[in-house]
């Protein structure tokens, strides 16, 4: 197989905000305002999730839309998985952001003793890519259970979250530029980029009574499901045009 995961481009990291934003406003819409109730929600997003990874795992190379979309699911589903546990079970917030932290520990702990990396760039066996989506999937959980904490049991508000999480993945960025070690840099920002998303939907989508905008869930669910289809379009393109330049090279 080729390489499953893209490269980080600016473009990966638009989309990832992006997806990670419609995991917390569209989790929210179906849940509360369609009424469906967060267990229900969980379920039938865990089942599209399951149905999504089976088909991201035969493919045998990056492929933009079963990837993005992949992506996408396991933002609501990581989402769900932190509203459940804090919502119905009343685990406290500061509890499960130590427990997804350990357990996103766990499993950065066991890929790398079982393949002496944690690279993006070496995503071409199926052993390597299930590492990844368990990694991907707590850093969801964990930056949900993070941005909970700040913005509203640490009160910073949705508008502080932004600032705050978007100056760290600031940082971030800063260290790898002057040298910083890119596969630790890169899943620092992968799981900031969680709470920077979701304080910036529940900035755009809550009410102005609780320090929102007002733009309601649906409408920026949304707004930034179809931008994340336009990305991904271009994605594709690009993609064909590189794989054509590539056959012709080899021609």
């Amino acid at each position: 197989m080729r390489n499953k995961v893209p490269e980080a481009t600016l473009g990966f990291w638009a989309i990832k905000i992006l997806a990670t934003t419609v995991g917390e406003t569209g989790a929210d819409y179906l849940a509360v305002h369609v009424g469906l109730g967060t267990a229900f929600t969980g379920g039938m997003m865990l089942a599209l999730l399951i149905a999504a990874l089976a088909v991201q795992l035969r493919m045998r190379k990056y492929v933009p839309w079963i990837y993005w979309l992949t992506v996408v699911l396991v933002s609501v589903v990581g989402t769900q998985i932190t509203d459940a546990l804090t919502d119905k079970l009343g685990v406290s917030l500061y509890f499960s952001t130590i427990v997804f932290a350990l357990a996103l520990a766990v499993v950065f702990a066991l890929w790398y003793r079982s393949e002496r990396t944690l690279s993006i760039h070496t995503i071409y066996t199926t052993r390597r890519e299930l590492f990844y989506w368990a990694a991907v999937l707590f850093t969801f959980a964990l930056g949900t259970a993070a941005g909970d904490l700040a913005t509203e049991a640490l009160g910073l508000g949705f508008m502080i979250g932004v600032v705050a999480f978007g100056a760290l993945i600031a940082l971030v960025s800063a260290i790898y530029c002057v040298g910083g070690n890119p596969v630790l840099t890169f899943w620092l920002a992968y799981i900031l980029t969680r709470p920077l998303g979701a304080s910036f939907g529940d900035l755009l989508s809550q009410s102005r009574t609780y320090g929102g905008l007002g733009l309601g869930t649906i409408n920026t669910s949304l707004l930034f499901l179809t931008a994340i289809v336009v990305m991904v379009v271009f994605a594709t393109a690009a993609e064909q045009r590189a794989v054509r330049a590539t056959t012709s090279s080899e021609h």
